[in-house]
């Protein structure tokens, strides 16, 4: 018996959206059972289907994002497939678009738009900088947020320069919090019948995603780059071993006091330096010196397993194979392969009732799903919210 409940069966989303923040949002929403139709431009699709890396099946960054969805090919500037789109849509409950601010309406596929023939439509904006303001309508990439909401300037060495987080982490952000949005917007019209404009700005999701900076800020500090060590806590950071780093996490006065007796060092706790956690943060230097005294002289796998006994938070360093392939996520039935192309990707990081959802859908070819759309027609959609 398949344990897996989808919590948003039912729910029918058109997909304008592109690369990555957008359609990493309805990847979310169908592993949750959302039936998600991805319209693309003919004859060439998302450019994310030319993104690499390639196996001899395609772009295995787009199956990534796009398995569980149906495409369809519609040319937005012609009238004929524009009247038949908002036929389709009528029977949507979701729209999510990643226009430039202002493409949308020039292509008749504005919020008022929609909202003219689906009154009740939940309709999602994911841009830079959000759909007003002096700045809206400028392009904006990862990279270009990154550095903007002051994220880039507080990660790296301190002797070095400003560091990109190993990850498109803005886009992906933006995707969490688009799928959070239209959720909350659906279960808002469950209750009251209405739809919803959800405007997702990239920068301010991003200023959103640093709570100790912010903090930092409020007390009247400027964040800055400390490397692997928390900014605020100690010891929190990576330590030295015999054959590599191991990570040390504390962050409170008893798992300090822990992790003195593990280190054969109790005297520590009395040592005015290290009193709290503040204090220790002010001494990092200090504290290191004591700590490394003792990792120096033990392997990462060794101490990881002296500190797993003592109770103290560790964790060697992984790549993202380790990560991915190893022991510590072994049994958690976190990846599945696409069905077509045979690509491994990351399924739904939540579970529900114990299982995590999952579409069946492999990947769309371009198109695939054309005729499909053009036989829903204008029917109303029965929605089982």
């Amino acid at each position: 018996m398949d344990a897996r409940k989808q919590l948003l069966n039912g729910v029918r989303v058109a997909d304008f959206s592109r690369v990555l923040a957008g359609p990493y949002a309805t990847g979310m929403l169908a592993d949750q059972g959302a039936e998600v139709f991805k319209i693309e431009m003919p004859g060439h699709g998302d450019d994310s289907r030319r993104l690499g890396p390639f196996t001899d099946t395609g772009s295995t960054y787009f199956t990534s994002l796009n398995r569980g969805k149906r495409s369809i090919e519609a040319d937005l500037k012609d009238l004929e497939a524009h009247e038949q789109l908002l036929d389709f849509i009528r029977t949507c409950d979701v729209v999510v678009e990643n226009f430039r601010p202002g493409v949308a309406a020039k292509l008749g596929l504005s919020f008022d738009d929609i909202k003219s023939v689906r009154p009740d439509i939940v309709y999602a904006s994911i841009s830079g900088f959000g759909q007003s303001g002096t700045q809206a309508k400028r392009p904006a990439y990862d990279t270009v947020i990154q550095a903007l909401s002051g994220l880039m300037s507080a990660t790296g060495s301190p002797e070095g320069s400003p560091t990109r987080v190993g990850e498109s982490i803005a886009d992906v952000s933006a995707g969490v919090f688009a799928a959070f949005g239209i959720s909350s917007a659906l279960f808002h019209r469950q209750t009251t019948g209405e739809g919803a404009h959800i405007d997702i700005p990239m920068l301010d999701v991003m200023l959103a995603m640093q709570p100790t900076n912010t903090a930092i800020h409020a007390a009247g500090s400027a964040p800055k780059r400390v490397g692997n060590r928390h900014p605020i806590s100690a010891p929190f950071d990576t330590y030295a071993a015999s054959d590599g780093l191991v990570v040390i996490a504390v962050a409170n006065d008893r798992l300090f006091a822990v992790l003195a007796q593990t280190l054969n060092k109790p005297e520590l706790v009395a040592d005015e330096r290290f009193a709290t956690d503040s204090v220790r943060s002010d001494n990092d230097e200090a504290l290191r010196a004591e700590i490394e005294e003792f990792t120096a002289g033990h392997t990462v796998a060794e101490l990881c397993t002296i500190f797993d006994a003592a109770g103290v938070p560790n964790s060697p360093v992984l790549d993202f194979a380790e990560a991915i392939e190893g022991p510590i996520t072994a049994g958690r039935d976190l990846t599945a392969t696409d069905a077509r192309t045979g690509h491994a990707h990351l399924r739904h990081p939540l579970l529900v009732d114990g299982a995590r959802p999952t579409s069946e859908l492999p990947a769309p070819l371009l198109g695939e799903h054309n005729d499909e759309f053009s036989a829903i027609g204008a029917e109303p959609h029965q929605n089982k919210e």
